[in-house]
C-alpha cells in the first residue's frame, strides 16, 4: 500500500511541549463503518494510528483513516506541509494530482484541506486517493486523512469527510 509518508486515526493524545497539559484533536469519525483500530505506533517524536472498517484488515482495506501526531512541531504555514506532501507523493507516482481545496492561514490554529488523487503507481495499477486535513496544535502537527482505492474522488466524499474533518477539535485537559 502507498502511505506517502504518514498516518493515524481517532483521538491522539500527546503532551504538550511544556508538559503542563494534553492536547488532543478529537475527530468523530463516520460510525457507520464501525472502525477498528488496524495500528498503534508511537516514538518520541509521532504517533500514528490507522483504522479500518469493522469487516476489513491493514492490509486488505477499501477505506482506511488515518492520524498522525508530530509532537513539538510547529508550522507557520500551511504550505509548508502541503510541499513536504506535494514532494512524497510525486516521489510515490508522477501520475499523482494533489489539489489544495481550503486553508486558513490567519486562525488562532491554522489549517489546510487537500486530495491526492493517483491512478497507479509505478509498480503498482492500483488506484488510491486521500483527502488530507492538517491543524497545528499549540505544539503538535496534526495531519489526518481517509484514503480510498479509487482513481478520484467524488465530491460527495469530499464532502462528507471535510465536514468531518472541519467539524474536530482541538481540547486540552
Amino acid at each position: 500500500m502507498k502511505r506517502l509518508l504518514f498516518i493515524v486515526a481517532l483521538t491522539t493524545t500527546v503532551l504538550s511541549s511544556f508538559g503542563q497539559k494534553q492536547e488532543s484533536l478529537k475527530i468523530i469519525w463516520a460510525e457507520e463503518y464501525k472502525w477498528k483500530l488496524a495500528s498503534n505506533q508511537e516514538d518520541a517524536s509521532t504517533q500514528m494510528l490507522e483504522i479500518v472498517p469493522g469487516n476489513e484488515t491493514i492490509d486488505n482495506w477499501t477505506m482506511l483513516g488515518t492520524m498522525l501526531s508530530y509532537k513539538n512541531a510547529k508550522i507557520s504555514k500551511t504550505d509548508q506541509v502541503v510541499e513536504i506532501y506535494r514532494q512524497a507523493s510525486a516521489k510515490e507516482s508522477p501520475k499523482a494530482k494533489l489539489t489544495v481545496l481550503e486553508s486558513n492561514d490567519t486562525a488562532k490554529n491554522i489549517w489546510v484541506l487537500f486530495k491526492i488523487e493517483t491512478p497507479s503507481f509505478p509498480n503498482d495499477p492500483k488506484p488510491e486517493s486521500q483527502l488530507y486535513y492538517a491543524i497545528q496544535g499549540e505544539a503538535t502537527l496534526y495531519v489526518n486523512f481517509i484514503a480510498i482505492k479509487e482513481k478520484k474522488l467524488t465530491k460527495d466524499f469530499q464532502d462528507k469527510w471535510s465536514k468531518i474533518f472541519k467539524d474536530s477539535e482541538l481540547v486540552y485537559q
